[in-house]
């Protein structure tokens, strides 16, 4: 996940000129580059330092849990997580203005929503794939006590 997200980064930069959208899906789905400092919807655009040094402690964490592995699904999810977070933490980290203070590159475009990258896409279906989880553990729990 972090190779995927970087080469569609170095590509976009090669490629985009910044500001400028480039439709792929008519009106639903276009490029549109640009450096974020901040979070989604270039929220907290002066707590970059804030940003990075939780991506490394959420890197680590995931590093971690990787050793404890025990389902294959999880090694999915953390995967997914882990790639997502440190696809934005290496920008974080070499991307200007200095390290740990790092732009964002963002290019992905849909309406009347933030402008996202490859890495926000894995935060996110991870994401949904823990929550998704965790509602079919909890139905599968109740049923087995409705059961007994």
């Amino acid at each position: 996940m972090l190779a995927v997200d970087q080469l569609i980064k170095a590509a976009s930069v090669e490629y985009l000129e910044p500001g400028r959208r480039v439709p792929l899906v008519g009106d639903l789905l276009g490029l549109n580059l640009i450096r974020n400092p901040g979070a989604a919807f270039g929220m907290g655009s002066g707590a970059t330092i804030v940003f990075s040094i939780f991506a490394i402690l959420a890197t680590i964490g995931c590093l971690v849990a990787l050793t404890r592995i025990t389902k294959v699904w999880h090694a999915i999810v953390l995967g997914l997580l882990l790639g997502g977070i440190t696809g934005n933490l290496v920008d974080r980290i070499f991307e200007p203005p200095a390290p740990l203070h790092g732009h964002v590159i963002d290019m992905f475009q849909v309406p009347n929503f933030a402008i996202f990258n490859w890495a926000d896409i894995c935060i996110t279906v991870a994401a949904g794939l823990i929550i998704i989880s965790s509602i079919v553990t909890e139905v599968r729990e109740r049923d087995k006590e409705k059961a007994a």
